[in-house]
């Protein structure tokens, strides 16, 4: 039997594959992309570390601009903004470019993904900025359970002590009783979970799309989702808050194109880790603009949730032991 014919079904075959596999969604077979290098560790863990950076920065101008706007809007924006940088791709590549071979595959990332864009803005609007951005950034952690119920993967015996490890870290963050572990937390969470659903789509979305594909129809598909709350909600945003949705719009695009970049240079397992810059730099950006730091119970929940999630990735990744020959 060949190596490729040994891989598991699922999630875990298409993280390290390229052969020709086939889609969930319509069962027909995906052809294998043109050949890129999927072994440069340096340039995939650069790629995330610049979009955990860009997604940190981009959190920052949701909490500016959530002080003027509701919700609704700035998760239509934030979508709406990636479609318009990407126009000048759309008319260099022209209507070709718009061609997918997996159209399920697309609803089923770009949906995920808004809903957990608007998760991630609500928490963002009324929790500390570290705390939103690692909640959201537990994704991890929730990988697992996502390909277990969509996927029918079984989960490693030994990942479980891990899962609880980042679980506990993440109830000694919310502290349930306290009066933190409130709607907007649990909001945060909330957006994890989706963008759990949501990296598993782009993953598999990789063998087939080119990058920018991917990433135009999540802003095409979520700006149609988030229009007609948006248009309910509406407010006029002042110049200056104009300005900050524009910059938000770039740290959304950029971070979108690079995040999504950074999968196809290296395993999710290997470079994944490099996402929690994130929460780092958030901290940061607390602490230089708006003079908040975290306590000791964040950073040791933020320390036991990164250590699981960094280990989740990688114990997912591996591979699965040989069975003993029937006999």
């Amino acid at each position: 039997m060949r190596p490729s014919e040994a891989r598991p079904a699922g999630l875990a075959a298409f993280r390290g594959s390229r052969d020709t596999e086939t889609s969930p969604y319509h069962g027909r077979p995906m052809a294998a992309p043109p050949a890129i290098p999927r072994d440069d560790m340096r340039r995939g863990a650069l790629l995330m570390a610049v979009s955990a950076i860009l997604f940190a920065s981009m959190a920052a101008t949701v909490l500016v601009a959530a002080r003027e706007l509701p919700n609704a809007p700035i998760v239509f924006f934030r979508h709406f903004l990636m479609l318009l940088f990407l126009l000048p791709w759309l008319v260099k590549e022209g209507r070709g470019a718009l061609r997918r071979d997996d159209l399920g595959g697309h609803m089923v990332r770009s949906l995920a993904g808004v809903s957990a864009v608007a998760c991630y803005f609500y928490a963002i609007a009324r929790l500390r900025l570290a705390d939103a951005v690692l909640l959201n950034q537990s994704m991890p952690l929730f990988i697992p359970l996502v390909e277990r119920a969509w996927l029918g993967e079984r989960i490693p015996r030994r990942l479980w002590g891990v899962l609880l490890l980042g679980f506990a870290g993440l109830l000694v963050i919310l502290r349930p009783g306290t009066g933190v572990f409130v709607g907007a937390a649990l909001a945060g969470l909330a957006s994890a979970v989706l963008a759990a659903v949501a990296q598993v789509g782009i993953r598999r979305l990789t063998h087939t799309e080119p990058v920018n594909r991917i990433v135009f129809y999540f802003g095409l598909i979520g700006s149609l989702a988030a229009a007609p709350l948006a248009l309910a909600a509406w407010r006029p945003p002042t110049p200056g808050t104009w300005l900050v949705l524009v910059s938000m719009g770039v740290f959304a695009t950029v971070g979108q194109l690079t995040l999504t970049r950074s999968y196809v240079y290296a395993p999710a397992a290997r470079v994944g880790p490099f996402i929690y810059v994130g929460p780092v730099f958030a901290g940061l950006i607390d602490w230089v603009v708006w003079g908040r730091l975290p306590d000791a119970l964040f950073v040791l929940g933020a320390a036991m949730v990164i250590a699981a999630a960094s280990l989740a990735l990688r114990v997912t990744a591996a591979p699965a032991p040989p069975r003993p020959a029937a006999g």
